[in-house]
């Protein structure tokens, strides 16, 4: 039986889901959210959900930029989204490293469970790229590719669904909860 104490969470990619994609974004100044991404990850908070990033961040491990970089950019993202993120868990590991963490691994998304009392099957993995949709599957959460960033090109990867947006994407995984 699943614990009435556990709640939902949205596990949203970052780069190219939740703000623009910059090719290994390590400057605040080049954070652009997508419009309407902070009204609708607040009213899923408000319905008792947990709003959690999941991302890669190969550049640290590449030597790209630093760990702090990264934080810099964090917070850019955490002001413009209105300081509606519960957490996010980064991984910096390259890719082929056989990580636990790195997506497509299910690693972050299991670890942030474990962390914040959530339910998998009541959550949803929310991404641009084929290892998120891995990753969420993985994970044993319903899935959803978004078609920004990089999403257009994944024609095959089997999401649970398909939507034009962030904001289309927290709707559908709010209505179909």
């Amino acid at each position: 039986m699943i614990s009435p104490l556990l709640r939902p969470a949205l596990f949203i990619d970052r780069d190219g889901t939740l703000i623009e994609e910059v090719d290994h974004c390590c400057d605040p100044a080049h954070v652009r959210v997508y419009p309407g991404a902070a009204e609708e990850l607040n009213r899923a908070r408000t319905m008792g959900w947990a709003n959690i990033i999941i991302t890669n961040q190969s550049g640290i491990g590449r030597g790209y930029f630093t760990e702090e970089q990264f934080q810099s950019v964090q917070e850019e993202v955490y002001r413009q989204l209105g300081h509606t993120i519960d957490a996010a868990y980064m991984s910096p590991d390259l890719p082929g490293s056989g990580s636990s963490r790195r997506k497509p691994a299910p690693g972050m998304i299991l670890e942030a469970a474990a962390e914040h009392g959530i339910d998998l099957s009541r959550s949803f993995m929310i991404g641009d790229k084929d290892i998120d949709i891995k990753c969420g599957a993985s994970a044993g959460v319903r899935t959803i590719l978004v078609e920004t960033g990089y999403g257009r090109d994944y024609s095959d990867c089997r999401p649970d669904f398909r939507v034009p947006s962030v904001t289309e994407a927290i709707r559908t995984a709010l209505a179909h909860a």
